[in-house]
């Protein structure tokens, strides 16, 4: 019996790809989750899960930052990414961040399948042309390293801010003082290697996808 893992945040979505995987592997069994927290919970539940299929654009992580979180979290779940995002150099930084695979959202059931049992027999894929994209550079992945050294809350805490919150807004989301808050952005501060709020955001933004104005709404 194989156990899938999908993390998406389009129900629609979500409901296609768990159609497809029942119908070419149907003693499948698949646990879902539409944000980042929830996907906390769910790898945490389910840690001898076969694979993740993880979504980039997902409330609570931004770029390739998930990816990056959640590898160092749990380093024996085989994650591989399905996106909208389909260049080349997404591609390749995805795998660099350790994805053991990407599978674009516009594939069809039949290279889905060929993707999903490839991996699962313990090989990555990836669509052909993936080795024309540029890759994560020497400054990206000195980010990512130091990404790998927060905690859950601290990596919450570092998107919301990553997103424009002030530590007021944090803390009345989290249900947490300011003083908590700020006692974290000490500790991010310091794993990151920045010295103050601007530059963490900095770090953080290099794990970011620039923005494709095709795939907005």
């Amino acid at each position: 019996m194989t156990e899938l893992l999908i993390a998406d945040d389009h129900p629609l979505f979500r409901e296609a790809l768990r159609g497809v995987v029942s119908r070419i592997f149907p003693d499948t069994v698949i646990h879902e989750a539409d944000q980042f927290e929830r996907l906390y919970a769910l790898v945490e539940a389910y840690p001898d899960a076969d694979m993740l299929l993880l979504d980039l654009d997902m409330p609570g992580a931004s770029g390739f930052s998930g990816l990056v979180h959640l590898r160092s979290l749990h380093p024996q779940l085989p994650i591989v990414i399905v996106s909208a995002h389909e260049e080349p150099s997404i591609m390749r930084r995805a795998l660099d961040h350790g994805a053991m695979g990407f599978i674009p959202k516009s594939s069809d059931s039949r290279q889905l399948g060929q993707a999903l049992q490839q991996i699962l027999e313990g090989f990555p894929w990836a669509p052909a042309g993936v080795e024309n994209g540029a890759g994560a550079d020497e400054d990206e992945m000195a980010a990512a390293n130091r990404l790998r050294d927060l905690t859950p809350q601290q990596f919450r805490v570092l998107q919301m801010v990553y997103s424009g919150q002030l530590n007021k807004q944090i803390a009345y989301e989290l249900n947490v003082s300011e003083a908590t808050i700020k006692a974290h952005m000490t500790h991010i501060m310091r794993k990151l290697g920045a010295s103050n709020r601007t530059q963490a955001v900095l770090i953080a933004s290099r794990l970011g996808i620039p923005e494709d104005p095709a795939l907005r709404g």
